[in-house]
């Protein structure tokens, strides 16, 4: 499944994923799907949504 990435949260923060998290609540708040996922090469969390059908290809 491709998925399309919002924004890019560092790992290291103090905060932990929590700002990866408000950001991805705030993103279902305006009825997207996204989630929060870890990319452990680049030490990153990152808030992704589906790609939806329409956008294949683009």
């Amino acid at each position: 499944m491709r998925r399309t990435i919002l924004e890019r949260f560092p790992a290291g923060d103090p905060r932990g994923s929590r700002a990866a998290e408000e950001f991805a609540a705030a993103r279902r708040g305006e009825g997207l799907a996204a989630e929060v996922v870890m990319n452990l090469d680049q030490d990153v969390f990152l808030v992704v949504v589906p790609q939806q059908p329409a956008d294949v290809g683009r």
